[in-house]
């Protein structure tokens, strides 16, 4: 173990322990960075531009003369993550697939499952050294 990275340390029904500080509310973070409160009660909250925020996906740089071509905008994976982990609470309960689809474009996997779950494959995916990112609804 790093004590440097996030991890998930324990979990509840209502409250999950990272790095031993417990958080009574839905959260999201990567293996190094603050935890983030989510700021949603259940996975119907969840939105493309949410999802787009929490992992970095943002706007690619415009080329100035894109209009001429027709070019939609772009969007790019600033941070690199290849997998976004989201856990619906104590059941599993998927997401439209129109709002994951920007993420799947552009290459990150999306996993969706309860939230004990979710943690339980967030630490095996981080100790594996790969970029993910949690998103854990309470």
């Amino acid at each position: 173990t790093n004590p440097a990275l996030n991890t998930v340390t324990a979990y509840g029904d209502d409250y999950i322990e990272i790095n031993k500080a417990r958080h009574h509310q839905s959260i999201y973070f990567m293996a190094e960075g603050p935890v983030n409160d989510l700021n949603i009660q259940k996975s119907s909250d969840f939105t493309t531009e949410l999802l787009q925020n929490i992992t970095g996906v943002r706007p690619a740089q415009k080329d100035p003369m894109a209009f001429l071509a027709g070019t939609p905008n772009r969007l790019e994976n600033t941070e690199n993550i290849e997998v976004l982990l989201i856990g619906t609470g104590r059941q599993q309960q998927f997401l439209h697939p129109a709002i994951t689809s920007s993420l799947l474009s552009l290459r990150i996997g999306v996993e969706i499952m309860d939230t004990q779950a979710a943690a339980r494959t967030y630490n095996i995916l981080m100790s594996e050294g790969r970029r993910v990112v949690a998103a854990l609804i309470l």
